[in-house]
């Protein structure tokens, strides 16, 4: 439970929020969607107060981030389609087995 009550989401920037995202809430799904935002502010800020050895790398997903903050590069690597033949079967035209795509007409502007 939030132990501040400052820290919860006011009422007014609740209805803010609503406000800018166009939706029509009845009072009761009002009052039920603010009380789960701030259970859920709650719960990151419990989570954020979980001490974390600072030599744990940052990850997302299993994947590692270098000490720049950002994931490796995959490797660009090709690999070869087993059924090329049944995914072009479904293509409506075909030339030299390349997929056929009607010209778009473009306009020069000026």
């Amino acid at each position: 439970m939030m132990k501040n009550k400052d820290d919860l989401i006011s009422q007014d920037v609740f209805d803010h929020l609503v406000d800018l995202a166009a939706f029509k809430l009845a009072d009761d799904e009002k009052d039920y969607l603010h009380e789960q935002m701030n259970h859920q502010l709650d719960a990151i800020r419990e989570l954020e107060a979980i001490p974390l050895p600072e030599e744990l790398p940052v990850t997302t997903h299993g994947v590692e981030y270098g000490k720049d903050g950002k994931p490796a590069l995959r490797k660009d690597e090709w690999t070869a389609c087993e059924n090329t033949k049944e995914i072009l079967s479904q293509a409506p035209d075909l030339e030299d087995n390349y997929i056929v795509v009607p010209d778009i007409p473009t306009t020069e502007l000026e």
